[in-house]
């Protein structure tokens, strides 16, 4: 479990208020400064030609009439940027590497890789060229479907590999194979998840300049992950990672796309380097569909067994993760398939689980993290399962899974994840309340029997939070967890927090600057959080991702205040002739308890530490710079979403109607911004429920390349939601505080397919996938005048 938390004194009144978004006004006026308003003297544009085939190799390139464009730079190719390929950091046993070059070499292994760039004074100089690159391809035999991928040994993706399968492992904890034996009932089914891609307001990114002189890289870049991306390049271009420096502007969202080094970004730097120009791309939508990195697509075969009185006694599972072309390079296949198969017993007390997970290389944009990570699939596939237990034993769904929640912590699950704390029975509870639960039971029976079709879908879930080196052990993944965090207190009392984890939009300059004022007892207002440059701030391995600023860095940064705290304590002790303990940090001045005299302005204390040097005899060395490390132990967040839904039997269409989302994330720095996540993701999972899918055709193409064709719900689909806050305070953390912000795309599509198939039980109708998309919802009603019972 880890050892109890660092003890962190408050003396303010920041944490846990609910404070608007101090950045929120600049980015609504208009003043927020993304990758597409950088510049520098000299940029020069990137456009990347792009494969048109799923599979083929490259014969030639032709890039003579590109290159005779007025304003254009250069026109390069693999064979003009050598370089090491991008390597997976994962170290998961038995999982095989593909190396992904830049640019592609002899062979374009998905639709939309990028076979050359091309350099010229502006971005629309740069397409005009790019259309002229003539590249000779010889199309190669297409794998699309995973199953056939899994067992083809003619067509290989990876010549150093034997076959397409990166990844084929498993595991039993407890006797699995006698708990179904034992089993009343065993429940078994196929569920298949789609191919989502992250969507971010502002695509991706970068400029990068290079310094000959210096030997000496730049790079602007939209990133989650400064320091990796960091890393990345300086392997890639074999170059120590102190010669370069990654500045991070405003990021327009990021959900997880944005945490690896892309191909792209790595051929715009060796762009740079290579020409000695200052080398700028900025995505389109169209590739930010197409050609970065996609997510969840797992077919997953699924068996509960239920004891007579309901009681859930095993589970098993067999995996199948759609890689696409590469075993990506920062999160790996595996993000998905392999965390899937970690979180199947999620909120329940099921003893015995077994899984198989196999992850396959197919011709489609390669897979990587996406809000929800790996958890979304196995979950959904599990609450469709229960529901359907319910139905066979004749049970309320809510009772059901209330009978069979966690109730005792700390608890350990079969795969050994230590839920640290939580509420999950009285969350699912507080969901029921808020939907009124026993009254659209009643609001339903009454509809069908005037043809309308309600149905309440419910997902109870834990949230694997808070990454640090534990949490990611405990989802067998290996990750080093190494954040640091300093802040420095200016002579005025101001306060400068530098960290690793730039935000996308997560609101850490509220919500960190609200952890160091509580413990110095200042305005939140006082406190300037600085995450954007990588030679300026301390390291952070991971950067933003897995739910973890708010325990990592915000845990660091409150350790990082205390010890400035007591560093001023004793200053003014020594100035006041009192003893540290009499002393009270509260609205920017130092009070001595008790005492109704006036207190000590923190600004006249600070100007003394740095100025006078009388203080010297009372701290030797009164410098107001703290830095801190933190590694916290692994916490879980829980809740529970419930939805209903209107099902029009005669088109398919699925409207929400009503939804309530309860959410536990332990000590909320910032209740407003933690709802703002709630209701993000919340609505995120109800575009992978009902609407956000790239299906590809038979020659690896994808089917949907624009917000015309990838559907992304709009505030029109989204109903009001209901939230419900509990609070069970992490005991490993610094302030109890645990992650959040994956929860709704973990369990949101649960409740909605759920919901779905409850409204279609009059159908005889059994829900297996997601999107439920119109044409399928279709498909299971059949005939719209002919339900198979009233009931």
């Amino acid at each position: 479990m880890g050892s109890r938390p660092p003890r962190v004194t408050s003396f303010g009144s920041a944490l846990g208020a609910r404070l608007t978004r101090r950045e929120d006004p600049r980015l609504l006026v208009g003043a927020g400064r993304y990758l597409a308003d950088v510049t520098v003297p000299g940029v020069t544009h990137a456009c990347f030609v792009r494969s048109p085939h799923a599979h083929a190799a490259i014969v030639a390139v032709d890039s003579a009439a590109a290159r005779a464009l007025p304003g254009v730079r250069a026109v390069l190719t693999a064979d003009d940027l050598p370089h090491r390929p991008l390597l997976d950091a994962v170290a998961v046993p038995d999982l095989r590497k593909t190396p992904q070059p830049a640019l592609a070499a002899g062979r374009a292994r998905f639709a939309g890789e990028a076979v050359a760039v091309v350099l010229a004074e502006s971005r629309a100089v740069a397409e005009d060229a790019a259309d002229l690159v003539r590249v000779v391809y010889e199309p190669l035999p297409v794998l699309t479907d995973p199953e056939a991928a899994r067992t083809e040994r003619t067509t290989r993706l990876c010549d150093d590999l034997p076959t397409n399968v990166v990844y084929e492992g498993g595991r039993e904890h407890g006797d699995v194979d006698a708990a179904f034996a034992r089993a009343a009932h065993v429940l078994s089914g196929r569920f298949t998840t789609g191919r989502f891609v992250a969507a971010p307001m502002e695509g991706r990114g970068c400029l990068a300049s290079y310094d000959r002189a210096d030997d000496r890289l730049a790079v602007h870049s939209s990133t989650q992950s400064p320091h990796l991306l960091r890393r990345k390049l300086a392997a890639c271009l074999d170059m120590p990672e102190g010669r370069i420096r990654v500045l991070v502007p405003d990021v327009g969202g990021g959900f997880g796309q944005k945490i690896p080094a892309s191909p792209e970004e790595v051929a715009v730097a060796l762009a740079a380097r290579a020409t000695g120009l200052p080398v700028k791309w900025v995505e389109d939508r169209r590739e930010n569909i197409t050609a970065a990195p996609h997510s969840k697509d797992q077919i997953i075969d699924m068996e509960l067994a239920v004891a007579a009185d309901g009681t859930f006694e095993a589970i098993r599972a067999r995996i199948l993760g759609d890689s696409g072309a590469y075993s990506y390079n920062s999160a790996s296949t595996l993000i998905e398939s392999y965390l899937s198969a970690g979180l199947l017993p999620g909120p329940y007390r099921i003893r015995d689980v077994a899984w198989q997970v196999t992850a396959v290389l197919t011709n489609k944009t390669p897979i990587s993290a996406y809000r929800g990570v790996g958890w979304t699939a196995s979950h959904s596939a599990r609450e469709v399962l229960i529901d359907r237990a319910a139905r066979l034993l004749g049970r309320d769904p809510v009772d059901l899974r209330r009978q069979n929640l966690v109730r005792e912590f700390p608890h350990t699950s079969p795969t050994g994840m230590v839920y640290d704390s939580g509420s999950f029975v009285e969350s699912l509870d507080t969901a029921a309340e808020l939907i009124d639960y026993s009254g659209l039971r009643e609001r339903q029976r009454v509809a069908r029997e005037t043809g309308r079709y309600i149905g309440i879908g419910v997902s109870p879930y834990v949230e694997p939070s808070g990454w640090g080196t534990e949490g990611a052990a405990q989802s067998s993944w290996s990750f080093s967890s190494h954040d640091s965090v300093r802040i420095t207190m200016e002579p005025s009392a101001e306060v400068t927090v530098a960290v690793g984890t730039p935000s996308q939009g997560q609101g850490h300059a509220t919500s960190l600057a609200q952890v160091v004022a509580e413990v110095l007892g200042v305005d939140p207002a006082e406190v300037t959080v600085l995450a954007n440059d990588t030679a300026a701030v301390p390291m952070s391995t991971a950067g933003t991702r897995a739910s973890r600023t708010a325990a990592v860095t915000g845990g660091a940064l409150a350790l990082a205040a205390q010890d400035l705290r007591d560093k001023l304590a004793a200053i003014a002790a020594g100035l006041l002739e009192r003893d540290p303990g009499e002393l009270v940090f509260a609205d920017g001045h130092v009070h001595v308890r008790g005492d109704s005299g006036p207190a000590l302005p923190l600004g006249a204390l600070a100007q003394r530490a740095y100025f006078d040097p009388a203080v010297r005899e009372v701290m030797p060395e009164p410098d107001l710079v703290v830095t801190r490390f933190y590694d916290p132990p692994a916490t879980y967040s829980n809740g529970c979403v419930m939805v209903a839904v209107e099902v029009d039997p005669w088109t398919g269409g699925v409207t929400v109607i009503d939804a309530a989302a309860v959410e536990d994330c332990g000590t909320m720095i910032n209740p407003l911004i933690v709802e703002g996540q709630v209701l993000g993701a919340f609505a995120q999972g109800v575009g992978g429920a009902l609407y956000e899918h790239i299906p590809f055709d038979a020659d690896g193409l994808p089917l949907a390349t624009s917000f015309a064709d990838y559907l992304l719900p709009t505030a029109a689909e989204i109903p009001p939601v209901r939230l419900g806050h509990h609070c069970s305070p992490s005991p490993l953390t610094v302030n109890g505080v645990k992650g959040m912000g994956e929860s709704g795309v973990i369990s949101t599509p649960a409740a909605v397919a759920n919901a779905v198939a409850d409204a279609l039980v009059p159908f005889g109708a059994e829900v297996d996938r997601t999107p439920l998309t119109p044409e399928y919802v279709a498909g299971l009603i059949g005939d719209p005048d002919r339900p198979q019972s009233s009931s």
